[in-house]
């Protein structure tokens, strides 16, 4: 048991569900955009010996974050399209006046860097403080993350035997599938919980089809993460937090469950 982990997490954990539970819109889009920053600045140095992204943008849209709820909610996601749209046309633009010295796959690399780390996250803030009972609903996203590491940790490790990918050796199909069953127990015992205490009348069979969805989501989150990292010939994206490696290597999976969680949420 790594004991620099649990200590970790420990520290970190009441921090973020503070911020999380007790922030205002504009704390918690300020603490999104810090992690926004971080996390992408990780992505692209993982990068280094491989490309030369083009930084400035990112970083630019990544503190555009802090100014998420000052755009009026139904302007929100048509500003988004916009940046991506404004970003594609920075970083050709950077191409052309620096006279090609940024070749194609650093703009690919920079691009996958924003719609990945910044624009994924940017679904945090919108999801908790633009739906209706968001800062309840938002949960399910980190109940599924989190139901799922640890079921498929426990299940792969004690019960896996089939190799699922060989991306990531140590993953196995039992993994997977107790990866989803814990999905399924912390999102369902957690809509259990909301619809008894808040009378919110959330489906069952819906909430249900959001465990098994953003399970599998997020899985493939880690996944995306590993091949990232494989590529690059690195076992974390930095030693920022003792025993958990980078800020990237603990969201990952957060990360790319988002933007599905909130149209997911939307219905809801």
């Amino acid at each position: 048991m790594n004991i620099k982990r649990i200590i970790s997490g420990l520290t970190l954990f009441p921090i973020f569900a503070v911020i999380l539970i007790f922030g205002n819109k504009y704390v918690f889009d300020v603490f999104i955009a810090i992690v926004a920053i971080m996390s992408l600045h990780e992505f692209y140095k993982a990068f280094r010996e491989k490309a030369n992204p083009i930084q400035w943008p990112g970083y630019i849209t990544a503190g555009l974050i802090c100014c998420i709820h000052l755009i009026p909610n139904e302007y929100v996601l048509p500003s988004i399209t916009l940046l991506i749209l404004m970003n594609v046309l920075a970083l050709f633009t950077q191409v052309v006046v620096t006279s090609l010295k940024r070749n194609i796959t650093d703009i690919a690399i920079s691009l996958l860097g924003l719609c990945y780390v910044v624009f994924f996250l940017m679904f945090a803030p919108l999801i908790r403080d633009s739906l209706n009972n968001g800062r309840i609903l938002i949960w399910y996203v980190f109940f599924a993350a989190w139901g799922t590491d640890i079921f498929a940790y426990f299940i792969g490790k004690n019960l896996g035997k089939h190799k699922f990918t060989e991306i990531s050796p140590k993953k196995s199909v039992e993994g997977c599938v107790g990866g989803i069953l814990g999905s399924i127990f912390f999102c369902m015992t957690y809509t259990l919980a909301i619809n008894a205490i808040w009378n919110l009348g959330i489906s069952y069979i819906y909430a249900f089809g959001i465990a098994v969805f953003l399970s599998i989501i997020s899985q493939i989150g880690d996944l995306a993460a590993s091949s990232v990292k494989r590529h690059c010939g690195i076992k974390d994206y930095s030693n920022l937090i003792p025993g958990h490696g980078g800020l990237l290597d603990r969201i990952d999976s957060v990360i790319f469950i988002l933007p599905f969680a909130y149209f997911l949420l939307c219905i809801i």
